[in-house]
């Protein structure tokens, strides 16, 4: 595993540490983090402070994407999706997309390369919060019970 996937894996601990959920994000730029950040919605009250956008307001106004690499420890939803094509980030690496299939086919439709990693550790974190917090994980989809 790369040093940049073990970076938004430690985001995800960070964030579960903090009470929220475990996913996490980084944001690559010509082979360095420019931006980290992990699922706040529970920690921040806000409901679209999921990793992927934390780590982009992380990383501010970095002008021009292009050649960057946003890296995420699940699969991005249709809201994170939308904001790696709306800033053409033109390559996301999943760390797993079993618990969730996101919006890969969204995502691949508008020329974004799409790398599931289908790692254990990041099965292993979010089935663990899963079957510890329904409840919470449904809202975070947003799925009513």
């Amino acid at each position: 595993m790369d040093e940049f996937m073990r970076a938004a894996i430690e985001e995800a601990k960070q964030g579960l540490r903090e009470g929220g959920i475990p996913i996490g994000s980084v944001l690559v730029k010509n082979g360095e983090i420019i931006g980290r950040g992990h699922n706040k919605r529970v920690q921040d009250g806000d409901p679209v402070t999921h990793a992927e956008i934390d780590c982009l307001r992380q990383a501010g106004r970095v002008g021009s994407y292009r050649g960057t690499i946003l890296y995420s420890t699940l699969m991005p939803c249709y809201l994170c999706a939308g904001a790696v094509v709306q800033f053409g980030i033109p390559t996301v690496i999943a760390g797993e997309s079993a618990t969730f299939p996101g919006a890969r086919e969204f995502m691949e439709s508008r020329g974004v390369t799409v790398i599931d990693l289908d790692l254990d550790e990041c099965k292993r974190l979010m089935r663990d919060f899963i079957e510890n917090n329904p409840r919470l994980w449904n809202e975070d989809i947003g799925i009513d019970d």
